[in-house]
């Protein structure tokens, strides 16, 4: 069997029995052919890799200028793919198992203020063409429900018509969650969603098949890319007098979070809207939990000196 089969064997195992989104299997595709590559230089095969091997190839990472939390990735995809292998039987040990992760520097995640994320908001609302209308609908999903961006472009039609109230969200590995809609932003989807047949392709062929994604396009995958709606933000980031280097959908995400915290929202509530598996993750979030409880601290306590 090729190297190169057993990657796609990987693959198709990752898929089927774990159920991995399409872009964690072509991370894991990148990362292992990169990994193949360094490899035929050396004459090596991907199953009798050493220790020794990877502790070089990350050397090599570093040396092209990677971050700490790139090859972080490229680590966790090679062990990934050696405990597949260890599980065929067809090695007896892991070879990443002894190698510990670059260590990464903790940084806080970029979040729009509320004056900014309302100014982008008001821009959206006052654009009544269809792109107009979809954008609104984008915008005010991305922030009233902290989805990822890709899991906003993939959403169903079905998954807006349970309840007005909630949106239900497929995530990572399929795992599907409920999050709360508010009433802004279950109107601007309910307005966009009766001119949403118009961005369908013009072949009556196309119009016969009802796709039923909420934001279909002409692109392969049948809806509306993350590069795409990027772009539609930097360009109303632009007309709202936001810096576009500060608006991204991803930027949306985070601002949801932190503006959830600011107001009283307990951590564990936002893991499970935000879909994190686990609550380490949302701890990034601490930062706006320390700054608003040195805030009460010092604005309630009877012997703070405000008091």
């Amino acid at each position: 069997m090729s190297r190169s089969s057993r990657i796609s064997i990987f693959l198709e195992m990752m898929s089927a029995e774990r159920g991995a989104s399409q872009n964690t299997l072509e991370a894991y595709e990148r990362d292992l052919e990169r990994f193949e590559d360094f490899l035929s230089s050396a004459r090596k095969d991907l199953t009798v890799v050493e220790a020794s091997d990877i502790r070089t190839y990350l050397a090599d990472l570093t040396a092209e200028g990677l971050s700490a939390r790139t090859q972080a990735r490229h680590l966790s995809s090679l062990k990934q793919f050696y405990l597949f292998l260890m599980e065929e039987g067809i090695r007896q040990d892991n070879p990443v198992a002894e190698i510990g992760t670059p260590r990464m520097a903790q940084s806080l995640p970029k979040f729009l203020s509320i004056e900014d994320t309302d100014a982008l908001l008001k821009a959206a609302q006052e654009n009544q063409t269809d792109e107009g209308l979809r954008l609104c609908a984008l915008i005010e999903l991305l922030y009233a429900t902290g989805m990822r961006v890709s899991e906003l472009v993939s959403l169903k039609i079905s998954q807006t018509q349970r309840d007005p109230r909630i949106l239900t969200v497929m995530g990572k590995g399929n795992k599907e969650r409920l999050v709360p809609l508010s009433p802004r932003a279950r109107e601007a989807l309910d307005r966009y969603l009766l001119v949403c047949d118009n961005f369908l392709p013009n072949s009556e062929q196309d119009k016969i098949k009802d796709t039923g994604w909420v934001f279909p396009s002409r692109g392969k995958n049948g809806y509306l890319t993350r590069h795409r709606v990027g772009q539609l933000l930097k360009e109303l980031a632009i007309e709202s007098g936001v810096m576009p280097s500060k608006v991204s959908p991803h930027v949306l995400r985070h601002a949801f979070a932190t503006h959830l915290l600011e107001n009283g929202a307990d951590l564990r509530s936002v893991q499970k809207m935000l879909g994190h598996s686990d609550i380490s993750t949302t701890q990034i979030y601490t930062h706006v939990l320390q700054e608003r409880l040195q805030q009460l601290v010092f604005e309630k306590h009877p012997l703070s000196s405000k008091s």
